[in-house]
């Protein structure tokens, strides 16, 4: 065989081994390519567009007051005993025994000490006993002047104390005053929860939320919202699970849920968690939670 036939076949083997390993990573890149091409949809947490209770607010604090409250100054010297007071008495039952008279509970409540003192007629201590008819709670608030065309008897309330952060007590507005105080620019609203349990104790601080213009509105999960700028946005499913990114208009929010007014309809399925993961031109797996 001549040399130069010997180098032209080199050449043609050389070629063909290239173009050979050329197509095969094509062929292998192609199957990477359309195997990962199939991952599946991301499992995306949705909910129902549904209509939820929403109101204003308005935030106060007040002193809890009992509903009947007496005290009574003894001597020391008129107790025929070491003094041992009931937790809870009831209305008629003997509460302390003296010498020349015995103390009778004119109404049912918790009994306890005011203090020891020394008594202003004499160098005597007494002591003094406070009876507490806490099964209703009272509390007087100083709401803003602004707020006075919609304050009115009846509306519903919530309040919490440091005693127990987290507990709420639902009351209802007892009773507003006729005028609105000078100084404070304020109108005087009292209100009243029903505290059959005692949890609640006279003096105790209370933080108190007046709910109005209470209404049945369709609501979403506020971790379903995307805020861009001043526009609200939501990922919206539809029957194939795709996704349709729509703008709506939110109003207020109101434990963990917000107020739709405009671009949603009921029933509407939403994404409501995991937004980060969703392809807003690809599919998801809804997940109910």
């Amino acid at each position: 065989m001549k040399r130069s036939t010997k180098v032209t076949s080199i050449i043609l083997i050389f070629f063909v081994i290239i173009s050979g390993v050329i197509i095969a990573r094509m062929m292998i890149g192609s199957h990477f390519a359309k195997k990962f091409s199939k991952r599946p949809p991301p499992g995306i947490i949705v909910a129902e567009v549904i209509n939820r209770n929403f109101s204003e607010k308005i935030e106060s604090f007040g002193t809890a007051i009992s509903k009947k409250t007496e005290s009574f100054r003894i001597k020391k010297n008129e107790l025929n005993a070491e003094l041992e007071l009931k937790n809870y008495i009831k209305k008629g039952e003997t509460i302390i025994n003296l010498k020349d008279r015995n103390i009778i509970a004119p109404f049912s409540g918790i009994l306890g000490y005011r203090g020891l003192t020394e008594d202003t007629l004499g160098s005597d201590n007494s002591i003094i006993i406070t009876l507490d008819d806490s099964s209703i709670i009272y509390s007087d608030l100083k709401i803003p002047e602004t707020f006075a065309s919609v304050l009115k008897k009846g509306l519903p309330i919530e309040a919490k104390f440091s005693g127990n952060k987290n507990k709420i007590y639902n009351g209802y507005v007892d009773g507003v005053s006729s005028r609105i105080n000078a100084e404070t620019r304020s109108i005087l609203t009292r209100i009243k929860i029903e505290n059959k349990s005692f949890e609640l104790i006279p003096g105790s601080l209370l933080e108190v939320t007046v709910k109005f213009n209470s209404r049945k509105k369709l609501g979403i999960p506020d971790t379903s919202v995307m805020l861009e700028g001043n526009k609200a946005y939501v990922y919206k499913i539809l029957d194939d699970n795709s996704v349709n990114k729509v703008e709506i208009e939110i109003g207020n929010r109101s434990e963990g849920y917000v107020e739709v007014l405009e671009g949603l309809e009921e029933y509407n399925i939403i994404a409501a968690e995991g937004l980060k993961k969703i392809n807003p031109k690809g599919k998801i797996k809804p997940i109910n939670k």
